[in-house]
């Protein structure tokens, strides 16, 4: 059976995120004194009395609000209380209880799902506040916790009351063997939105107002196309453009989201086209080693004929001319054009980047490579190339080894990866040369 999952949710800026952060042991998702900061769910997992713990943190719910972002807020809090075993209604015991928290409560007690109300900023160690005793007015079965999120305390007795509501759960481990895919891109490229058509479900926010997806989002999925996690982020700006401090978190999200991924999907916007900044943040995925796919959004707005793609690909393949083994699909995240293609691309990527070729099979290429195509001279001393043995995956990694470092120019070593290519494919992923001189294996 898979592992209990938990939501945190409440009204804005009552430390549910804090919380999360707390529970999980890392700094997941953005804390700032904002209201409306966490938008989308964030997954963590924690582990209490040897049972582990899925933890969902929640955008705040606005129970009466007309604003699309604070409305899009409180649904996906809604599907992630759907989601939940237990829910952990937050509360903040320095305003005290409050006609939006009566309004929560009652919505949370008709999903029938367990509730462990947590009052929140008990920071005071002795006596609790006169407020704390209001919020037993709310009506639950299960006595309210007193926590502080900043500190720490009463997590303890709040984990020993969620599994409480769960006693009879049987955790077993899963090994997530699925591919992890990042959706990078400038705001508004249609990140989100291809997303939440791969998987057929509104499962993250999408409005037309730059920097909505603040945090980096997983979504895990399973098809007939194999296991899937796919790992929404923020927009990357130019750094000129990054002001307020929320923003600079969310690159620094996106990046760590290229980290943690196998695949990139480079989304492009086809009504402005390839920019500086989809160069730049190409440019991170290539360096990280990642697999990567272009994906150029938005095709059905462009008016075409026979020429129109092969303009395009003309320019992409010429604003990114360090990353040429990138596919480059076209797709309509509005229409669903194409999108079913993305998933064979992603796998077919995903497996060109995890190759392994026999040391046989590679000294065969380099011997006919170097017949070819004699190494370089310097001052009557020439290039001598003994062997090459591939040393890692994700991406393919070759380690060559010589007589003279310094004479295994850039050219030759280009020449050297368009022979492996031409002869195993590695289509989608960079390759990696690492150049020794004979002797000096350690």
């Amino acid at each position: 059976m898979a592992k209990p999952i938990i939501a945190i949710v409440g009204r804005p800026n009552v430390g549910k995120s804090t919380l999360f952060n707390k529970l999980i042991g890392e700094r997941r998702s953005i804390v700032e004194d904002t209201p409306g900061v966490t938008r989308d769910r964030i997954y963590g997992e924690t582990e209490w009395r040897n049972r582990k713990l899925v933890v969902i943190d929640t955008g705040g719910i606005e129970p009466k609000t007309d604003d699309i972002i604070l409305k899009q807020m409180r649904f996906q809090a809604e599907l992630a209380i759907e989601t939940a075993d237990v829910i952990v209604f937050m509360c903040d015991v320095r305003t005290g209880l409050t006609a939006d928290d009566k309004d929560i409560a009652i919505m949370l007690q008709k999903s029938g799902k367990p509730i462990v109300p947590c009052i929140n900023k008990c920071d005071r160690i002795g006596d609790l506040p006169f407020e704390f005793y209001e919020f037993y007015e709310l009506g639950f079965d299960q006595e309210p916790i007193a926590v502080s999120s900043i500190h720490g305390s009463g997590s303890g007795d709040l984990l020993d009351a969620v599994l409480d509501a769960i006693p009879d759960w049987e955790d077993t481990e899963e090994e997530d063997d699925s591919i992890k895919v990042a959706v990078i891109g400038k705001p508004n490229a249609g990140k989100s939105s291809i997303i939440n058509k791969m998987i057929g479900s509104e499962r993250l926010i999408v409005s037309n107002i730059a920097g909505t997806t603040r945090d980096a989002v997983d979504t895990k999925l399973e098809n007939e196309y194999g296991k899937f996690t796919f790992i929404d982020t923020a927009g990357i700006r130019r750094s000129s453009k990054i002001n307020d401090k929320i923003e600079k978190y969310s690159v620094l999200r996106a990046n760590m989201a290229v980290e943690r991924a196998n695949v990139c999907l480079i989304m492009i916007d086809a009504a402005t086209g390839i920019t500086e900044q989809d160069e730049k943040i190409a440019g991170i995925a290539h360096e990280a080693g990642k697999a990567c796919i272009i994906v150029v959004n938005k095709w059905d707005s462009i008016e075409k004929d026979n020429k129109t793609v092969n303009e395009y690909n003309e320019k992409i393949r010429t604003a990114l001319a360090y990353m040429p083994y990138a596919p480059i699909v076209y797709v309509s995240a509005l229409t669903g054009q194409r999108i079913n293609t993305l998933y064979e691309h992603i796998t077919y990527v995903y497996n060109q980047a995890m190759t392994r070729i026999s040391t046989g099979m590679l000294n065969d290429v380099l011997a006919d490579a170097t017949m070819k195509v004699q190494p370089p001279t310097d001052k009557g001393k020439r290039l001598k190339i003994y062997y090459m043995t591939q040393i890692s995956v994700a991406p393919p990694t070759f380690v060559i080894f010589c007589n003279d470092v310094e004479l295994f120019h850039f050219s030759y070593q280009r020449y050297i990866e368009n022979c492996l290519r031409q002869t195993f494919g590695f289509k989608g992923t960079p390759i990696k040369l690492i150049i020794r001189m004979k002797g000096d294996e350690g």
